[in-house]
């Protein structure tokens, strides 16, 4: 089973900067933050911007330490144990419901939008009597946490096929157990991500739906954000870090063999396994709509208790 590594992965870049924060503030050198990020195929921009010295470029040492998720990354950066992090839309909007001041400054990863071509999709064991989302009612289904972006959106395809979503028992796995569960039926579909998309079909599980793309046509699945207190205390950092995350994306959606190769770096995907992966796109923009929608998706499903203001969840 490829697994991603679990550790803190530190990574330099030298050039001066202005503004606070450790180094930097009076053009002695680069300013150091570190950055939470889950160690996964959505997080390759990241890794390559210093890999290609693009945050060195913004005057910005970077430190990346490993999370388990929006639900680890959230609660250190409001400590201020991170200066930023890559989380998940949902995981960010429970959060501003609870009233936490974290904003968003950067797109962290989109769904390609292409039906039976994402880097996310439900799948089936191999002989299953499930062949489209509708015969999911009734199922149990594998999500890697409950109350999130992947359930959420799976009740959304279910629905949007004619089907009972209510009827639907999930069950929270670690991504890296799903395919091993299928396999001895223990869930009846599972909710995977790349690599382990890749890997369920490899061994005969067969995909039936794309959540992310039925839930929006452009999903923004996670963004890079911060504090409020950061963005008024050192403004000259956020915009620094947006402009080396904006450029870093933009350079990584130009270059899949580039994605493809830092893999190797930063996770335990095999070479062979990362050549067929399915990438997801890193487009710059901020979208708003597709916030918008998971957070109707959201509501619906009684996550969320209102329909969140997006105006003081983005910078």
């Amino acid at each position: 089973m490829i697994l991603p590594v679990a550790a803190t992965v530190t990574l330099l870049a030298t050039a001066a900067c202005g503004g606070g924060g450790e180094g930097g503030g009076d053009g002695d050198g680069p300013q150091s933050i570190t950055v939470g990020a889950i160690p996964i195929v959505d997080v390759a921009p990241l890794h390559l911007g210093v890999d290609q010295g693009i945050f060195e470029k913004h005057g910005i040492e970077l430190t990346i330490e490993n999370t388990t998720g929006g639900a680890q990354a959230v609660p250190s950066v409001v400590s201020g144990e991170f200066d930023f992090a890559f989380g998940n839309t949902t995981s960010l909007l429970v959060a501003q419901e609870q009233d936490l001041p974290v904003r968003i400054v950067a797109n962290g990863v989109t769904s390609t939008g292409e039906e039976g071509n994402d880097f996310g999709g439900v799948v089936v064991p191999e002989g299953s009597d499930i062949a489209e989302p509708r015969d999911l009612e009734d199922a149990t289904i594998a999500v890697n946490n409950l109350e999130n972006i992947g359930d959420t959106t799976v009740r959304n395809t279910v629905r949007q096929a004619g089907g009972d979503s209510d009827t639907i028992e999930f069950v929270e796995l670690p991504f890296p157990e799903m395919p091993a569960a299928l396999e001895r039926g223990d869930v009846d579909a599972a909710w995977v991500v790349e690599p382990f998309l890749t890997s369920a079909k490899a061994g005969g599980a067969t995909e039936i739906a794309s959540n992310f793309v039925d839930a929006h046509e452009s999903l923004s699945v996670a963004y890079y954000f911060t504090t409020e207190q950061v963005i008024q205390e050192d403004p000259e950092l956020v915009d620094n870090f947006t402009a080396a995350m904006e450029e870093s994306l933009a350079y990584a959606n130009d270059n899949p063999d580039e994605v493809r190769r830092i893999l190797g770096e930063y996770t335990e995907i095999e070479e062979s396994v990362a050549q067929e992966i399915v990438l997801p796109t890193w487009p710059t923009d901020l979208n708003r709509e597709s916030t918008q929608a998971v957070a109707d998706l959201m509501v619906h499903d009684g996550v969320l208790e209102d329909k969140p203001d997006l105006d003081e969840l983005y910078r």
